[in-house]
């Protein structure tokens, strides 16, 4: 069964002229697969990703989500459905004072009952299994400390922490290593991708890192305009397609921040 089925979707930005982000998409991913979004700034990567995650309605078009079309659906059964996905923005929606380890453990949010949540907030409910997830991306050391004492690229990696402890079927993840050094991005696709496949879950991931994503990703979907440009196994991706991808763009080698230090708390969504 596909996980996400996209036919003529068209969404539209929500504020300003309410032009087209993107426009007639025709997708379709199946359950299970690993595939890498590139494209220029701008391209509709992060609009697709919140389409495929139900957080934005399209205008025209059909979408399936787990054979489902969350846009029909109730709002509980629409809540329901998205209690099998996770989306984990470029920036995570982390509170500032709040400890890794409660932050980390949010991820449960979505199969706990009230009591649970707010027993957590005192006493974490399973503070081994949020300091397993945070030693996979190298931040066991950091399972009491404060969200707001992280640098950027630890808050990247804590959000990551938190998607390995939801059970969802689809892992939504937008720019996760923007803030990384070379070696460490690398090691961080390696234990998404290991993630996904042990459950059997599909990942979808968003890049600016053109080398990492040919690299790491058996399948590549290029946006521009938000439009795709190409969608194809990475044997198949020319240096000539990724050129007119990014034609008058300049695509930089992936380099780490000069300082990584602490990026300012946006708002996002994780499911």
């Amino acid at each position: 069964m596909a996980t996400f089925r996209l036919r003529g979707v068209t969404v539209r930005h929500l504020t300003g002229s309410r032009a087209a982000a993107l426009h007639a998409l025709d997708l379709t991913i199946g359950a299970g697969e690993q595939v890498a979004l590139i494209g220029p700034s701008g391209a509709g990567k992060t609009t697709l990703l919140a389409t495929l995650a139900s957080a934005h309605q399209p205008s025209e078009g059909t979408l399936e989500i787990l054979g489902q079309e969350p846009w029909h659906l109730p709002h509980a059964a629409r809540h329901r459905l998205r209690a099998r996905l996770f989306l984990a923005p470029q920036t995570p929606p982390l509170p500032a004072r709040q400890r890794v380890v409660t932050a980390v453990l949010a991820a449960r949010l979505p199969h706990w009952t009230l009591w649970q949540a707010l027993t957590s907030l005192v006493r974490p409910q399973d503070p081994d299994a949020a300091h397993a997830a945070l030693s996979l991306f190298s931040l066991g050391d950091k399972l009491y400390a404060r969200v707001d004492r992280l640098s950027g690229g630890e808050r990247q990696r804590c959000g990551l922490a938190r998607l390995l402890l939801s059970d969802a079927e689809a892992l939504l993840v937008d720019e996760p290593i923007s803030a990384l050094d070379p070696a460490l991005a690398r090691h961080t696709l390696a234990t998404l991708r290991q993630e996904a496949a042990q459950r059997n879950a599909t990942l979808v991931c968003s890049l600016h890192q053109v080398d990492l994503a040919r690299e790491q990703f058996a399948r590549l979907v290029g946006l521009r305009d938000g439009r795709i440009v190409f969608d194809a196994p990475r044997e198949q991706v020319t240096d000539t397609m990724i050129a007119e991808l990014y034609a008058n763009e300049h695509v930089e080698p992936h380099v780490a921040p000069p300082h990584d230090t602490p990026a300012q708390i946006a708002v996002g969504a994780c499911f």
